[in-house]
């Protein structure tokens, strides 16, 4: 159930929408948002209300304890698989046609429907995978 819209909320929601694709901490949204004079506590009590409306989905980088969020509620994501690097953190679209046969493939051999709203794969993306060793983030 959607809470009231404040104006704290709504500009959140804004800023959310021009970056679907991306992931944020609290701390950077807060710091990226001073001009629209939110707190960091008022982006915490709303992002804990997103997520729980499923708009917004948080994840944590491969060995890293600091919780990211990223949007999920764009009308882009809406349907997609997404893929997110372990090493950068980047979240993407996974190509629609190899997502419809990801998706086909396991409902054909493991009898399983998967609901791609809630789905997203690990692992390292092409730019992470070629980085010279030292280079990586």
């Amino acid at each position: 159930m959607s809470k009231y819209m404040t104006r704290q909320r709504r500009a959140l929601l804004t800023w959310f929408r021009e970056r679907p694709d991306e992931l944020f901490t609290a701390q950077e949204i807060a710091e990226a948002m001073q001009a629209e004079a939110i707190s960091l506590s008022a982006v915490y009590r709303n992002l804990a209300d997103l997520e729980l409306e499923g708009q917004v989905r948080r994840s944590s980088k491969g060995g890293e304890r600091e919780i990211r969020y990223q949007f999920m509620a764009a009308e882009s994501c809406k349907g997609c698989l997404h893929l997110c690097c372990t090493q950068c953190g980047r979240t993407f679209h996974m190509e629609s046609a190899a997502a419809d046969a990801l998706r086909e493939s396991v409902e054909k051999t493991e009898h399983f429907a998967l609901d791609c709203t809630e789905t997203v794969l690990y692992g390292l993306c092409g730019t992470c995978r070629t980085a010279p060793e030292g280079m990586k983030s």
